[in-house]
């Protein structure tokens, strides 16, 4: 590996992970503890901040700052980037989408001609929509939180509960999951000696206490299946149970929202559980479900969900 080649790799290390000991970045370079030291020092000369600390604990660390030179991509990062942006639309992130053409322009003019070339013909084939559904997330909230998720740093926040009430909390964050055009955080609460996830739109005010916390295991080796059974567990006021002549497959690609827990399969087809805390949220949902154009049964329904039903029927003529 030429000299260059190792500094850029250096400096691709060093924005993978908040901290390296020395000793690791040598192994991974397969250099001496004094080169990565004289590599550093060309960083440095580059402008790239790079923060020393001493002792056996020592390390390097990527100081961020206004006005970071360029990333150091390569080619499958930089196509992994762009495609990020170009699909940042449907996020639900509030105001991302004009944000992500500007970071877009950015990447492309740093870009080696050749990346730049992969990039502008993924732009020119790309078209994302917007969601018109599902609750906007505060992109400085979830700045915070994804820090202090990196971080390990007990946090503080102000949280809306789902019948309106407010209360703070004060928990180990220790990963931000996106599910059904929505963004949660999964967190240990010491208060309450168990795990527990919050919608991040309905948090705010976070609050970075300083004080780190050691990692705990997960409660589960798939993040994303823990999340399904947490919400397919909680209690809302209203629902409905229908079955529909679909399979559990076509059921779930056709209605975004349903969890795969609440969707089995039933005889000629699926049974599916509905709920929400407002009656017009599952009318939606059955309504949803009818214009699959299979036969559909409503087994069961409270009589909010029935007047909503009923109110659209007669909306619809």
């Amino acid at each position: 590996m030429s000299p260059l080649a190792r500094v850029m790799r250096l400096l691709s290390l060093l924005q993978a992970r908040r901290e390296w000991s020395g000793a690791e970045l040598a192994q991974r370079l397969a250099v001496t503890d004094r080169t990565v030291r004289r590599d550093v020092e060309k960083l440095r000369e580059l402008g790239y901040p790079v923060h020393a600390s001493t002792g056996t604990a020592g390390g390097y660390r990527l100081v961020s700052g206004r006005n970071m030179p360029p990333l150091a991509l390569d080619e499958e990062e930089a196509v992994a980037v762009a495609a990020g942006l170009l699909t940042a639309a449907g996020s639900g992130v509030g105001g991302v989408a004009e944000t992500a053409v500007r970071a877009l322009a950015k990447l492309s003019q740093i870009l080696p001609s050749r990346l730049r070339h992969r990039v502008a013909v993924l732009a020119q084939a790309t078209e994302s929509v917007p969601a018109v559904s599902g609750a906007q997330v505060d992109p400085a909230v979830l700045a915070v939180l994804g820090a202090a998720v990196r971080d390990g740093e007990l946090l503080g926040f102000g949280y809306r509960r789902r019948d309106g009430s407010a209360g703070d909390r004060r928990v180990e964050p220790h990963r931000l999951v996106t599910a059904y055009r929505l963004w949660y955080l999964l967190a240990y609460d010491p208060e309450r000696a168990d795990w527990r996830t919050f919608r991040v739109d309905r948090i705010t005010d976070p609050r970075p206490t300083g004080r780190r916390f050691p990692p705990r295991e997960l409660p589960a080796a798939d993040t994303g299946a823990y999340l399904d059974r947490v919400l397919a567990t909680t209690p809302y006021r209203h629902r409905a149970v229908v079955r529909i002549a679909a399979p559990p497959r076509e059921v779930l690609g056709w209605v975004f929202r349903l969890l795969p827990a609440r969707v089995t399969e039933a005889e000629g087809g699926s049974e599916v559980l509905l709920s929400a805390d407002q009656p017009r949220e599952v009318a939606r949902d059955v309504l949803s479900l009818a214009a699959l154009g299979a036969g559909l049964e409503i087994v069961e329904a409270d009589e909010l969900v029935r007047a909503e039903l009923g109110a659209a029927r007669d909306r619809l003529g």
